[in-house]
């Protein structure tokens, strides 16, 4: 819980438009949490395909008037394929991946918020999502690790790593500004956040 509250609050500062992951529109993912194995390659071509149309839509000339803020990196679709597909699944997911990343657009500010797995945990329980009842701890352990790796060697655009544990930025409107604040300091290259609880 948080990146998409984030990204509806920041674009309500910048006067932008929002891109929302649209994970409750794949038919795949319940069935993939109950049996990761069989249902893993088919939820990921629905998310890539799903969020390769959102960012087409982007690339339109009369948007670029407009600001633009996205609660999810069309790169880090590949975090997900690595931890779920089989090496045969994987290379042909590579093969589409590798069609379609040329021809979307970068953002000018990538923000990764960063968590301890019992904290995301928590915060995915609060959710609320009935397929994410039985969220396996494990799973989310590696991919934590997994995205953890990813950002460690992200250079492609400028990055802001928010450790954001002991923050509540969905309740505390004082945490909320603090991020924002950070976002508005940052330049270029990769910077880190470790923001102090209001709590």
């Amino acid at each position: 819980m948080g990146k998409s509250t984030l990204a509806q609050a920041l674009a309500k500062r910048l006067d932008a438009r929002t891109v929302l992951e649209a994970v409750e529109e794949n038919p795949f993912l319940p069935n993939f949490y109950v049996d990761r194995e069989k249902y893993a390659f088919q939820t990921q071509l629905f998310f890539l395909l799903s969020r390769f149309r959102q960012q087409q839509e982007l690339s339109q000339p009369e948007l670029f008037a407009q600001a633009t803020v996205s609660d999810y990196l069309f790169a880090k679709d590949r975090i997900f394929a690595q931890l779920t597909l089989d090496p045969q699944e994987y290379l042909l997911y590579q093969r589409v991946y590798d069609l379609l990343g040329t021809r979307v657009v970068r953002p000018d500010l990538v923000i990764y918020l960063q968590a301890r797995v019992e904290v995301l945990l928590s915060r995915i329980r609060k959710r609320g999502r009935e397929f994410e009842r039985r969220f396996d701890p494990q799973y989310l352990a590696e991919l934590s690790a997994a995205y953890n790796d990813f950002f460690f060697s992200y250079d492609e655009t400028p990055l802001l790593v928010v450790n954001s544990s002991d923050i509540d930025f969905v309740e505390s409107a004082e945490d909320m500004e603090g991020l924002l604040q950070a976002i508005g300091r940052m330049k270029k290259g990769t910077q880190a956040y470790h923001p102090v609880s209001s709590r």
